[in-house]
């Protein structure tokens, strides 16, 4: 199958979009399918054979986040050529609402269309306001897929109609057969904590671990918080309390090899997140490692975490559970050894091997369905009308 993945974010920025798109079509091409990608990157920036980049990208505001984002004519040109050269079975777009190049390969476009929405974000008044302008673009997409049952209540509530829910995936075996390493790793009544995430995000919640370290270190002296993500570190050491900072060790973004790494050699990983996920792609890959999890009850970690069977679970922002949450796993290693054997099996459930054959499935039934039956484009705007135009023409 011929298939073209679109994904909205600069690829050269790190975040669980990125790395879905990355991993499903990685996944794809080992399974003899012919995959291209286009997402933006800057040029400088070592790419997959697989990816075709579309430019440079500008910051923008969004859910809590900042996200980078490729638009406006110059952009849809590129998408429009990559569109016609793919020559694509199907054409599968990530968060297709997002004003970046999967609304603009949305509406250049015109075969079979599969969507997938990350975000959770029921009260968007940006979604409210946007929908009666997108809707006749909207309904081109055949086959709409949601990560977890919180962005499928986003689709339901601000974009009509309904979704499947297939999960984020994971590659299990990459974080199960990592190698620990003895720096990052505790010792009796010394345990170490790992906190991964965009520092300077406060929807990621390390002001919230912060808050709650000095509770841990008045039980374990000897605790260390290991922190992993891009962002302002220095912003973030000025916020903790001495004896915090102290205990602290910022490592920056790390690779992938690293990461599984870390997580295989911590005590437990902590997930102090306020608000604002989908799913919770860093649960999984530290239950594939074997770590234990303490994580706050979103909903959706809750549901990841198998309604707290697989993981801890302490209420948002309480940074009083926080605390006794990890200073009780840290005095029963037996508990932490069974958070982390049912971690594992938890883990197995967002495999890619499971996860890609539910895409797949998606991508058969719209292929097949669609019968060489073009979109009906009747009810486009001037602006997506103009854009189209605008995809076809060399942009040199």
């Amino acid at each position: 199958m011929r298939i073209g993945i679109v994904c909205p974010y600069s690829f050269d920025v790190p975040g669980g979009v990125q790395f879905h798109v990355r991993d499903l079509a990685e996944h794809l091409i080992g399974q003899g399918h012919h995959v291209s990608v286009l997402a933006p990157a800057d040029h400088d920036t070592a790419l997959p054979g697989y990816l075709e980049s579309v430019g440079r990208t500008v910051p923008v505001r969004y859910n809590g986040s900042v996200a980078r984002l490729s638009f406006g004519p110059v952009t849809a040109a590129r998408v429009g050529r990559w569109v016609d050269r793919g020559e694509f079975d199907v054409v599968h777009l990530h968060e297709p609402v997002t004003p970046s190049i999967s609304l603009l390969a949305l509406w250049a476009a015109e075969g079979p269309i599969v969507a997938t929405f990350h975000t959770s974000n029921i009260r968007s008044r940006a979604m409210q306001a946007a929908y009666p302008l997108l809707r006749p673009s909207l309904e081109k997409i055949a086959g709409r897929i949601a990560v977890s049952e919180d962005a499928r209540r986003t689709v339901t509530t601000h974009v009509g109609g309904d979704a499947v829910v297939i999960p984020n995936g994971v590659n299990v075996d990459r974080f199960a057969t990592a190698v620990p390493r003895p720096q990052w790793q505790g010792a009796e009544g010394a345990p170490t904590l790992a906190f991964l995430g965009r520092i300077d995000e406060p929807r990621k919640g390390l002001q919230v671990l912060a808050a709650a370290m000095p509770g841990v270190l008045e039980a374990y002296p000897g605790a260390r918080l290991l922190v992993v993500g891009p962002g302002d570190a220095e912003a973030a050491r000025a916020r903790m309390v001495p004896e915090v900072l102290k205990a602290t060790e910022f490592l920056g973004a790390v690779s992938d090899a690293d990461k599984a790494s870390l997580l295989a050699s911590v005590d437990l990983y902590v997930a102090p997140h306020t608000g604002g996920e989908s799913f919770g792609i860093v649960l999984v890959e530290a239950m594939s490692a074997g770590a234990p999890v303490v994580a706050s009850d979103l909903p959706a970690f809750l549901r990841v975490l198998d309604g707290g069977r697989a993981g801890a679970t302490f209420r948002s922002e309480d940074t009083t559970a926080l605390t006794h949450e990890v200073v009780r796993l840290v005095g029963d290693p037996a508990a932490r050894a069974a958070l982390a054997e049912e971690g594992r099996r938890r883990a197995r459930q967002f495999d890619w091997s499971v996860v890609a054959e539910e895409v797949m499935a998606v991508y058969e039934t719209v292929t097949h369905g669609a019968g060489g039956v073009r979109a009906d484009t009747s009810g486009d705007t001037r602006w997506t009308r103009m854009l189209r135009g605008l995809s076809r023409p060399s942009d040199d």
